[in-house]
């Protein structure tokens, strides 16, 4: 019998450092939950590493950001939390406000398109080695609290003291199945890689869904984030009832781009947690 997870079998194992593990990364199951903002356009377009990624260009002159939360609860890596702040753009001819609407329906059917992974922290000194040895991910270390109920999917993040930010998105909106890979952008040593995520989902998507947000703490990371310019309230809310996944190496599109290292924090043992609130 055929199987998603046949698709791809690790062909090599690879350390980076506390980080050793075979590509791909297979990602079983997990918790995932995300909000999309409407942003200032040339704020979103200051933040790309390469002249030729474009932000999306919705109607109103206004770009996209993303807010992406996931509990992966089995993985061939193991269990680890991650929050993925990202820029939808396109590679390649800027996009026209109503080309853009269609790259943001189509997503990685879009020719070019794929999000610029601006920040992603995890829970695990392994998995921050290895996103950012192998893909030049943004990663760092925070500590995360999922809670998850029949009503919402939430997410604290914090780095010690320091609140990140929360995530919170409400269970609502339209079921559909969504078999597009995920496309994402990333710096590794001058170099811009493409990385394409074969991915199987079912969703539950909602447009201007109320109850859902997120809350920006103090912190360098949402510091950063707020100069971007967001809108008050998402423009968009999904989450995911199932979704596997395979993280496979990258490849390398465009050579001396502008570095990308994000927020770098500190090496530490992070809390994990994930409650189920009565």
């Amino acid at each position: 019998m055929n199987s998603f997870f046949n698709e791809a079998t690790p062909k090599r194992s690879v350390t980076h450092g506390a980080a050793t593990f075979d590509l791909p990364i297979y990602y079983f199951r997990d918790d995932a939950f995300a909000l999309y903002y409407t942003a200032d356009f040339e704020s979103v377009k200051a933040a790309m590493p390469s002249g030729n990624l474009h932000p999306l260009l919705l109607p109103g002159g206004k770009a996209v950001v993303a807010f992406c939360a996931f509990n992966y609860i089995d993985t061939s890596i193991g269990p680890y939390g991650e929050i993925a702040v990202a820029l939808p753009a396109v590679f390649g001819k800027p996009v026209t406000a109503t080309k853009g609407l269609l790259a943001a329906l189509m997503e990685s059917k879009y020719p070019g398109f794929g999000v610029v992974v601006m920040h992603l922290p995890v829970t695990r000194v392994e998995a921050r080695d290895a996103g950012r040895g192998e893909w030049g991910y943004t990663k760092f270390i925070a500590d995360m609290h999922f809670s998850i109920t029949p009503e919402y999917l939430q997410c604290r993040m914090l780095e010690g003291d320091a609140h990140i930010l929360d995530i919170h998105v409400k269970r609502k909106g339209v079921y559909m199945r969504d078999k597009k890979p995920l496309t994402t952008f990333s710096v590794l040593n001058g170099n811009l890689v493409k990385t394409i995520i074969p991915q199987q989902a079912t969703k539950r998507i909602a447009l201007m869904p109320r109850g859902s947000h997120v809350k920006l703490g103090s912190h360098p990371m949402a510091d950063s984030i707020r100069e971007l310019g967001l809108s008050a309230r998402p423009l968009m809310s999904f989450y995911c009832p199932e979704r596997p996944a395979i993280l496979p190496a990258g490849t390398i599109i465009e050579k001396g781009v502008r570095p990308m290292q994000g927020y770098l924090g500190k090496d530490r043992t992070a809390d994990h947690t994930v409650e189920y609130p009565a």
